[in-house]
């Protein structure tokens, strides 16, 4: 019996992600790669990007790293009130979130930052009990 078109290349996707060609695009998603403890940062803001599929914020520490800041996916991080113009380079922010478990890496997702006193929640589901 032959094989429609559409199942052919659902069986080729199948394959695809069996093998794990593409694990390692979605493997920067979720918490995987992260420290499950809370993670604190403090800093100001040397770049923006709202661009999909994670904004992301560099702040320089105060030792002088710039780490990268993943927020929540765009329609999370607009849920927060956080949007392009909230903050600009040189605000100081902090952030709470989970930290890359490569130590090397200056990496870390965002539960929630704060501006000038403004929380923004990306995950707050996350966020450590008082």
């Amino acid at each position: 019996m032959p094989f429609r078109p559409a199942t052919l290349a659902a069986l080729g996707l199948g394959l695809i992600l069996t093998a794990g060609i593409l694990a390692p695009a979605g493997a920067h998603h979720g918490w995987s790669w992260a420290e499950s403890e809370p993670f604190e940062l403090t800093g100001t803001i040397e770049r923006i990007s709202m661009a999909p599929p994670h904004p992301t914020l560099h702040v320089k520490a105060a030792d002088g790293t710039v780490w990268q800041v993943d927020l929540g996916n765009p329609n999370q991080t607009a849920r927060s009130g956080f949007t392009g113009e909230t903050a600009k380079p040189g605000d100081a922010i902090r952030v709470i979130g989970n930290r890359a478990l490569d130590k090397k890496a200056s990496h870390m997702k965002a539960v929630r930052i704060t501006l000038a006193g403004q929380n923004y929640d990306m995950y707050p589901e996350r966020l450590p009990k008082p």
